[in-house]
């Protein structure tokens, strides 16, 4: 009785409007602000202004990635759980409040860590600070998947299938105008001649290095990280004020769809490498993922060290990677996939990415600011157009049945890939240091490095065959998860 009930009751529930799909979207616009701070800021402050060794600056920023499974458990409490008699609000509160006050303690163990290196090198109190980081991020990571995750959920909740790919699509770009807007907005507040070039560095008599002076960074830079995070707070409870209790189908819906959180990483692994083209396709995605993404940890440092830019100079480079990526992606639906299709969208993106590297890199070599800043524009236009095409790709070369599976699977690897790629970029950029004493090498050899991988990317790429995937892959996901079953 319940279950020929329930179709009747759903379709009583209003559907969500633009204005309400946009208004869940501030939500993903502060994970974008944030984003820009821990990448952008704290990652820059460290390398470039208080000399933290690049290995372990992306190392303990990329613990965030990396705790990214405890979305799992996190996603399946919003199940079964509720907080203040809702599913999913309630945790996406309690995570934000979390996360938004942890990037404020983070930078303060930014500052003792730059302190001690300072007094003495690096010694084991600063190796204890640095691990005191990476906890700090760790923990970050975790209150952002407890309110991210089940964000997520209750974006399935309140839509249907047929205005979910609109209010995906709205939300994602929305995570993009977050960056390009905090970018804009934390370069003005940075945007002072106290913490810019030489008016930073102080001058120990005992010794020769020239060291930044923390107190002035600390009186200019901490506001940021208090008035940033408490703006993308306040975001979070505008885009979720009562939408779950006026739309979500949570309760009506007399089975869960299996969703990107509920599945586990050893699960994932199995159903990627299911059969020799989700191997192939998985390859593929993760050498993407890691070319696209080891520039997070080094653009910023790269400006400043290179290129003699200001911390406010730095931030702004996202804007313009952003307002590419934003163009790439809104352009590539409407007019590269209807003229080329996905995969050869998808090549197209990976080669005009490898032109871009070289651009990115020769304006170091003749240190070029407006140079690095075009070449930042069209990277994101090249990111834009290869990440539309391979979304649209996945999509594409899986039956219905188990593109929920598939694309679940491939959202957690993904993330694990990217705090790889952070990590990388900082171990690559650190070997860079010891083999040149020139800065715009060693930054050069992690923009060779993304550009190997492009091309190996495109060499993955062509030897997928759609109609092998399609025929095969389903069959093979099955027997992976049927397997799972009986064991």
């Amino acid at each position: 009785m319940t279950n020929i009930s329930n179709p009747i009751v759903q379709t009583s529930l209003p559907k969500l409007k633009l204005l309400t799909m946009f208004r869940l979207g501030l939500f993903q616009m502060g994970l974008g602000i944030m984003s820009l701070l821990t990448l952008g800021v704290i990652n820059r402050i460290m390398i470039d202004e208080l000399t933290v060794l690049p290995w372990i600056a992306a190392t303990a920023i990329a613990m965030y990635q990396f705790v990214s499974p405890a979305r799992i458990w996190f996603g399946q409490m919003s199940d079964t759980k509720t907080l203040w008699g809702y599913h999913r609000t309630g945790f996406v509160w309690i995570g934000a409040i979390l996360f938004t006050s942890l990037a404020f303690i983070a930078l303060q163990v930014v500052w003792q860590l730059g302190m001690t290196i300072q007094a003495t090198g690096w010694s084991w109190i600063s190796y204890a600070w640095a691990a005191l980081l990476g906890l700090v991020f760790a923990l970050y990571g975790v209150a952002l998947s407890a309110s991210s995750t089940p964000f997520a959920a209750m974006l399935v909740d309140v839509s249907d299938e047929d205005n979910r790919s609109q209010l995906i699509s709205i939300v994602w770009s929305m995570l993009m105008v977050g960056i390009v807007l905090g970018a804009i907005i934390s370069s003005k507040l940075l945007n002072t001649p106290e913490i810019c070039g030489e008016a930073i560095l102080s001058y120990d008599p005992t010794q020769t290095a020239k060291i930044a002076n923390i107190p002035a960074l600390q009186k200019t830079i901490n506001p940021v990280f208090i008035l940033m995070p408490s703006v993308v707070l306040g975001l979070c409870f505008i885009a979720t004020w009562g939408v779950e209790n006026r739309y979500s189908r949570f309760k009506l819906r007399s089975r869960i769809v299996e969703r990107e959180d509920q599945i586990t990483l050893g699960r994932a692994m199995g159903i990627l490498t299911a059969s020799r083209q989700t191997w192939l396709f998985f390859s593929f995605l993760l050498v993407l993922t890691l070319s696209l993404f080891m520039q997070d940890t080094v653009m910023e440092p790269y400006g400043g060290e290179v290129f003699g830019m200001c911390i406010s100079e730095t931030t702004q480079l996202n804007a313009f990677f952003g307002m590419g990526t934003l163009f790439g992606i809104a352009s590539t639906g409407f007019l590269v996939v209807p003229r080329l299709g996905q995969q050869k969208t998808t090549k197209l993106g990976c080669m005009f990415a490898v032109v871009c590297f070289g651009l990115i890199i020769f304006a170091g070599s003749v240190q070029s600011p407006s140079l690095l800043k075009s070449g930042l524009l069209f990277f994101g236009l090249a990111s834009g157009v290869l990440t539309a095409g391979a979304t649209g790709l996945m999509l594409d070369l899986t039956a219905a049945e188990t593109a929920g599976t598939f694309i679940g699977a491939w959202g957690l690897a993904q993330a694990m890939a990217r705090g790889l790629a952070t990590v990388l970029g900082g171990v690559i950029l650190n070997l860079g240091k010891m083999l040149f004493s020139a800065p715009f090498l060693a930054y050069g050899l992690v923009f060779v490095v993304q550009a190997i991988g492009m091309i190996g990317a495109i060499w993955l790429l062509g030897n997928i065959n759609v109609k092998e995937f399609k025929d095969n892959a389903q069959a093979a996901i099955s027997a992976v998860m049927e397997g799972e079953l009986d064991g």
